[in-house]
């Protein structure tokens, strides 16, 4: 067998993915104590996050459009670049003139709107790295495991890292420098993968005065694909819903009820179950990706999930919590990346980058639809009733999840990416 080369292989694709996330992590550990530093409101922190994710949301609505249209590699890369400027702006002026509120939500906003395309654009590299030099069946489904694998261990590395340096640096505007640092090494590195993976099918000029139309035309066509799509737009629910109820456990349930019970520090173990458990799964379907199904998988992800959801809502006691947290992400883990491995297999590679960037939307947006209803549930009728509210949801979506038509038959490994074309750039750099 012949050895991929490395700007081929998706090893840089891994290093820049993996500095992205570690930048993000920091960030969100950073940011809010330098935003209540510097303003000393509680809220302004809220307040900076709900804006930054309206942005984003407001920018995944076309972001597509631009990473089907514009090489995607060059996308992510410019994107990067954005993003570690705006980052490393907050330092520079909070030397020369301080920041305030107003400093803080305008370079959100900035650094809100180059996230989502840039992460789309990112997203669509990797199918086409899979097919570059290595054609044995399950490795689109073993990269997209590793893929959660790192984003599981980052979720805990990010924000550790952030933490840690701001025991050593206290909340100082100079910390961001190294997410800043992150997200410039991550664009350069994505400029070291193989063009051909972000090389796109170049389009004819469309008639005069029609560019509005025909980008109007594309986001539809690509909504309506979404749409009628039984199996895209089931796993795109079904993600929607698991990524809403853990937000809503992560930021609401669980911090009210471990300070309830005197054991505020139980918190952040609670994440690290989640993620640990996680990191199990996604390394466990990895593998056995070749002796189990898919369909196996995911009814053993889907009734573990519901099983877990269960038993966190009942907050029969903080071992049990923590003990669900873990279940919750070793059956969940195989079922995102079964999910993440349809969607690639199933959208055509033309319309990626708009199916992603809705997917991400909703994604994105999903969380609103419950941490603030959950919170006010758990304000008017106790943290039980709540909880009791998330299991249900989570149990339901489980049993709809498993006795939906779209997810009956869901394929094995030999049919992996095998329309995802692969098109030599017009010009390399």
């Amino acid at each position: 067998m012949t050895r991929t080369p490395l700007r081929a292989s998706p090893v840089l694709w891994f290093v820049s993915y993996g500095l992205s996330l570690l930048g993000s992590g920091i960030a969100a550990a950073v940011l809010p104590l330098l935003v209540l530093a510097r303003t000393g409101d509680v809220l302004a922190a809220g307040l900076l996050a709900t804006v930054s994710a309206a942005a984003s949301v407001a920018t995944g609505l076309v972001s597509g459009l631009l990473v089907d249209r514009v090489d995607r590699r060059a996308v992510a890369a410019v994107c990067g670049v954005l993003g570690a400027a705006s980052t490393a702006t907050l330092p520079l002026v909070d030397a020369l003139w301080g920041l305030d509120m107003t400093w803080f939500l305008v370079l959100g906003v900035l650094g809100a709107v180059t996230r989502l395309p840039g992460m789309t654009a990112q997203e669509a590299l990797l199918p086409v790295l899979a097919r570059l030099g290595d054609p044995r069946p399950g490795r689109l489904d073993r990269l997209v495991a590793a893929r959660e694998n790192v984003g599981n261990v980052l979720v805990l590395a990010g924000p550790g890292v952030g933490g840690l340096l701001v025991a050593l640096l206290g909340p100082a505007s100079s910390v961001l420098l190294v997410t800043a640092a992150t997200s410039l090494l991550a664009a350069l590195t994505t400029l070291a993968i193989d063009p051909r993976a972000g090389a796109i099918e170049v389009r004819g000029p469309g008639p005069v005065g029609g560019a509005v139309r025909r980008a109007v035309g594309d986001l539809v066509v690509s909504w309506l694909f979404l749409a009628r799509s039984r199996l895209v737009l089931g796993a795109t629910l079904v993600s929607a819903v698991l990524v809403a109820i853990i937000a809503a456990v992560q930021t609401t349930l669980m911090p009210a009820y471990f300070t309830a019970a005197g054991l505020p520090a139980l918190t952040g173990l609670t994440l690290s179950a989640l993620a640990a458990g996680s990191i199990a799964g996604s390394a466990l379907y990895a593998a056995l990706i070749r002796r189990v199904s898919r369909r196996t998988w995911f009814v053993i992800g889907m009734a573990g999930f519901g099983a877990g959801f269960a038993l966190l809502g009942s907050l029969a006691a903080p071992w049990v919590v923590l003990a669900a947290a873990a279940l919750v992400g070793l059956t969940n883990a195989p079922v995102s990346a079964v999910l993440g491995v349809l969607i690639i297999e199933v959208t055509p590679d033309a319309m990626r980058g708009r199916v992603l960037g809705a997917q991400n939307t909703l994604l994105l947006a999903a969380p609103a639809l419950t941490t603030a209803p959950v919170a006010a549930v758990a304000s008017a009728a106790g943290l039980g009733t709540a909880g009791a509210l998330l299991a249900g949801a989570a149990v339901l979506t489980a049993l709809l999840a498993l006795i939906a038509p779209a997810f009956r038959a869901l394929g094995e490994v030999s049919a992996t990416d095998r329309d995802i074309p692969i098109r030599p750039p017009a010009q390399a750099p």
